[in-house]
């Protein structure tokens, strides 16, 4: 789990009438020790190490080596029915405008040959926590803010705690067999991952797991792979928890780069028109929306997204995933109206609920590009 990376101002903190080092960036040495809430520093040229202590005001406090980091101080503790108080975690890619050395980070999954890594754990017992992988991905290439996708790999989980949503089945992938779990934390969607007994260390391909969210109907091959992180999620306790190594590598084959796809339509017009057709009263309202590619081309897999009025708040959904962040709606197909030939629809609607006068949103985007109204 990832929250906004702050600004670091503090080159130390006085703790107990001692200097206590805080990394703010640059390559980490043997024993660099970070307590700063969102500090961070590199190892190895080309990972970044966080302390990442969002959930709690509770010192944290972690010590990084040339291959991981270890939790040396944890004081914090929160209710197993809630958050985490934070995710230490050493990450290839961008984090919150924080992107790691040389990485190709973001890339688009279609452009990606492999993706493989390796992790290796040290636990220890009587704390409540998870071990956990985050894959992190969204429709555009973006380095900054909360991604739409969220893969977590849970290795191990100690105490009464659980994924975000509920278990929709089981699947094996990476010679395993997993527990999936699937919901939405408000701000993104999230596929869990969960090894029936804890898992001290694994080699992979981040690729087996994208493709399988992706047959899930919950990403396409045009979103953006733009992270891959591996630490912990402590609730109360967790010193000695320790990534004692981690390695990550994205190859797209050789593809040279390109440039993102303009978030403009092309000379001529949009490839997309929607009509949006609500029916309201006093305290509600549903709305029908009917989506056309009005381009050449196919689009396999879409993502439309708009804003609504204020006061409007969707309840309930059907023919497509349907999230509401602020004002923000991202409707998602399904898997089987996923894919649009030129000139065909996809159509969705939702009920929700109006404070105030009703009225319509006036702009949609589909993967990124506005369309027109029908």
């Amino acid at each position: 789990m990832r929250r906004p990376l702050r600004a670091l101002m503090a080159a130390g903190l006085l703790i107990g009438g001692s200097l206590v080092a805080v990394a703010l960036g640059g390559n980490a040495s043997a024993d660099t020790q970070i307590c700063e809430q969102y500090g961070s520093t590199v190892i190895g040229g080309r990972y970044v190490v966080q302390n990442n202590r969002w959930g709690t005001s509770a010192q944290q406090c972690i010590n990084v080596t040339d291959s991981g980091f270890e939790i040396t101080t944890q004081n914090g503790s929160n209710p197993t029915n809630g958050a985490p108080t934070a995710y230490p975690s050493v990450y290839l890619g961008c984090h919150y405008t924080n992107c790691s050395p040389g990485t190709n980070l973001p890339v688009q999954v279609s452009r990606i040959s492999s993706a493989t890594s390796s992790i290796t754990y040290r636990y220890v017992s009587g704390a409540t926590y998870n071990a956990s992988y985050d894959i992190w991905l969204d429709p555009s290439p973006r380095t900054d803010g909360v991604n739409q996708m969220e893969i977590m790999i849970w290795l191990n989980r100690q105490g009464p705690i659980q994924p975000i949503g509920s278990p929709v089945g089981t699947t094996t992938l990476a010679g395993r067999t997993w527990e999936v779990w699937r919901g939405s934390n408000g701000s993104n969607n999230v596929i869990s991952y969960v090894a029936p007994s804890p898992i001290t260390s694994l080699s992979f391909s981040v690729l087996d797991f994208i493709a399988d969210v992706r047959n899930r109907g919950a990403i396409t091959n045009s979103w953006y792979l733009t992270s891959i992180q591996a630490g912990f999620e402590p609730w109360q306790g967790g010193v000695g928890l320790a990534v004692t190594s981690f390695s990550a590598a994205v190859d797209t084959g050789g593809t040279p780069p390109t440039t993102p796809p303009p978030t403009t339509p092309p000379p001529g017009g949009a490839a997309c028109a929607v009509a949006y057709t609500p029916n309201s009263w006093n305290t509600g309202f549903t709305a029908d929306v009917r989506i056309t590619n009005t381009g050449s081309a196919p689009v396999d897999g879409w993502t439309l997204t708009y804003d609504l009025p204020a006061g409007q708040r969707v309840t309930n959904a059907w023919n497509a995933t349907v999230t509401q962040s602020g004002s923000t709606v991202t409707a998602r197909n399904l898997s089987w109206n996923g894919t649009l030939a030129p000139g065909g629809t996809a159509s969705f609607g939702y009920q929700g609920t109006v404070s105030g006068a009703y009225s319509s949103p006036t702009s949609f985007t589909l993967n990124g590009a506005p369309c027109s109204r029908s």
